[in-house]
């Protein structure tokens, strides 16, 4: 569907529940948030306007960590294989695609609609960069990245899943993906894969600066190995005056080190403006609170979904702001406010995304949830009644929210259920 061609979406949503919880109604215009005013009960409706009735209005959810080319949703269920070591599971992995008959664009396609159907206006997804794809699934991402434009923004990470040093090319590899489109850099275990610290970072960062691009790194060494290469990370990252373009993904050093270690290392991450993104993995979760007290940015992401890795995940992000929670003991209505902010604004600041929130001039990017409150849409799994981008209507997919909600001239016919099931 053409952006020329596309309904142009409500001009307003009445009787929103805000995060702040005021109830208001949100002009639209453009694509943009017009205006906020206090809801006045029994106002005349304007033309094209909806009623929200008390649903919860939020900003776009934002995924910031997935992995859109390693997915098998849209492919026929397969078994997880268990594998004991990284290196085994990246061989296993590796196996798998050589024999996957569904094309990436399909499965990640797939993704992509499930998680706009749920809310997400924006995702950053690592692509895998190695010897064994070059740039294929690059090229792949780059595709779905253009269908996709007008429902879901697509960041890529240039992720060389096989190492840097440890795998021959791969340096000229992460080059050309950055020349050809990738919007980031990323980097896998400096010490634990790779068995060379300086010579990783020296590439990732030093190809950061030549592109002048971001950098996301997996890091999955723990303990004081791990905490030692994340203070060198803020100090690369100061030196080159990259604070805020810069992120760690899943850090698990910083779930499993004393109060001191773990303060030293916080400290020169908030200094540096490193973030730290977590899927709330079990065990070994950073502690969100303790971090976000000294000034680090911490936000979510699905990781994998539904692919060789594991076969859990679903795209939710508001389930995996409630699995954070749970991991770490959020329970109190701040704390899964707290939760929340790692799904919605501070994944946004992490990504570097203008105009996101809900203030006047910011990018008509929303979602409506059946929810009263932000702790209840943490808690209690809410469904989704209404997702825009850029003011238009772009979902749920399959789903009685548009008859009840939505008059059918708002409604792209692409979107519209089927008497069979999802459009």
């Amino acid at each position: 569907m053409s952006e020329a061609s596309a309904p142009p979406g409500p001009t307003a949503l009445l009787g929103a529940v805000l995060p702040d919880g005021r109830t208001a109604d949100v002009h639209l215009r453009g694509g943009l948030i017009d205006a906020v005013r206090e809801h006045v009960p029994g106002r005349p409706t304007p033309p094209g306007a909806l009623d929200l009735g008390g649903a919860l209005l939020l900003p776009a959810l934002v995924d910031g960590h997935a992995h859109l080319d390693k997915t098998l949703l849209g492919a026929p269920w397969r078994p997880h294989r268990a594998t004991a070591t990284l290196q085994e599971q990246i061989a296993s992995e590796r196996e798998s695609r050589r024999a996957e008959e569904v094309p990436v664009t399909e499965r990640a396609a797939a993704l992509a609609r499930r998680m706009v159907s749920l809310g997400t206006g924006h995702v950053r997804s690592h692509v895998d960069v190695d010897p064994d794809t070059g740039l294929d699934h690059l090229h792949a991402l780059l595709a779905v990245r253009e269908e996709f434009r007008d429902r879901l923004g697509i960041q890529l990470v240039a992720f060389p899943q096989s190492g840097v040093v440890a795998a021959p090319g791969v340096a000229d590899l992460l080059d050309a993906a950055l020349a050809d489109g990738a919007d980031l850099v990323g980097g896998l275990d400096p010490v634990g894969f790779d068995g060379d610290p300086d010579g990783q970072l020296d590439i990732v960062f030093g190809l950061a600066e030549r592109h002048g691009k971001g950098i996301d790194l997996h890091l999955h060494d723990g303990g004081e190995t791990g905490t030692a290469q994340l203070r060198d990370i803020a100090a690369r990252t100061a030196a080159l005056g990259l604070g805020g373009k810069v992120a760690v993904s899943h850090a698990y050093a910083l779930g499993g080190v004393d109060d001191a270690e773990l303060d030293r290392t916080a400290a020169a991450l908030a200094a540096a403006g490193v973030a730290i993104m977590t899927n709330g993995p079990s065990g070994r979760v950073p502690p969100v609170l303790r971090l976000r007290e000294h000034g680090v940015r911490v936000f979510a992401g699905s990781d994998n979904i539904r692919d060789t890795w594991w076969p859990y995940g679903t795209a939710d992000m508001l389930e995996r702001a409630t699995i954070i929670g749970l991991r770490t003991g959020l329970m109190t209505d701040p704390e899964l406010s707290a939760a929340a902010s790692l799904v919605t604004d501070e994944a946004a600041a992490a990504l570097g995304l203008d105009a996101y929130g809900l203030a006047p001039g910011a990018r008509a990017d929303l979602v409506v949830v059946a929810a009263g409150s932000v702790p209840e849409a943490v808690a209690a799994h809410p469904r989704r009644l209404l997702v825009l981008h850029a003011g238009r209507i772009v979902g749920p997919f399959a789903d009685d929210a548009y008859p009840e909600l939505v008059p059918s001239a708002l409604v792209p016919s692409a979107l519209v259920p089927s008497a069979g099931g999802a459009a």
